[in-house]
Formats: structure tokens, C-alpha cells, sequence
């Protein structure tokens, strides 16, 4: 009988704790989100298409604008956009990508990092949207 009522002791105890540790592991693992770094463009489009930047492409189409990283999602190498074939290719593997950022052939399996672009009242001018 005693061991009995020693060991539901030590159960009751055991999720006591636990259920007091909750906020603390709640408050540790919590995260900040980060805010969204806004970058001003100038540049006019290429072709009415494209506008290339170091770190990502933006691209036109129906009136829709977006940007897509330049970083392959392999092994980070730099994309190079063939505007004949409407393609990012990386130089390391050959992975290629189309302009909306999708996976065509690998060795990538991961799909390119989107950000969201808008038209300012300036001409030639567009806010990217990087996270």
C-alpha cells in the first residue's frame, strides 16, 4: 500500500513539474519574427521582362511583377538568367529553374526564394519586398 501511494506521489510530482516548466520552455524557444527588409529599385526592364540585380531578378508579365533569388538552392551559387530560353541556370550543376522560381531540373530539389515587387509613383522605379 505504501509503495502505491509513493509512487502516484511521484507521478502527480513528475507532471507537476512538467506542467510548470511549459511557460519557461515556451519563453526559450520563442522567436521574434523578423520584419521585412524593403529595398527601392531604379532600373527600367529589360525587354519590358527582367530587371537583374546582384542578389535577385525581377520579372514582368500581364501586368504582374515578382523577384526571384539568384542563390540556387543547391549550393548557393549564383543563377545566371538565358533570356532565349526563359530559364535560370546555375554554372556549378546545371540545375535550372523557371522565372516563377520552380524547380525544372536538378540537381536542386527546392524551388527559389519569391519576394513580393510594386510599382512606385516614380517611373522606373519598384519596392522589393525581401524576408
Amino acid at each position: 500500500m505504501k509503495k502505491q501511494v509513493t509512487l502516484s506521489r511521484r507521478v502527480v510530482l513528475f507532471l507537476g513539474g512538467l506542467f510548470l516548466c511549459w511557460p519557461l520552455y515556451r519563453f526559450i524557444k520563442h522567436k521574434v519574427p523578423k520584419k521585412p527588409k524593403i529595398e527601392e529599385i531604379s532600373g527600367t526592364l529589360q525587354n519590358n521582362l527582367f530587371l537583374t540585380r546582384d542578389d535577385y531578378i525581377i520579372f514582368s508579365a500581364e501586368d504582374a511583377l515578382w523577384a526571384v533569388t539568384r542563390n540556387c538552392t543547391h549550393l548557393g551559387c549564383r543563377l545566371n538568367f538565358k533570356e532565349k530560353e526563359s530559364i535560370l541556370e546555375c554554372p556549378c550543376h546545371q540545375s535550372r529553374f523557371s522565372v516563377h522560381g520552380e524547380v525544372i531540373r536538378g540537381p536542386a530539389k527546392e524551388p527559389l526564394t519569391r519576394y513580393l515587387v510594386e510599382r512606385t509613383e516614380k517611373p522606373s522605379t519598384f519596392l522589393v519586398t525581401l524576408q
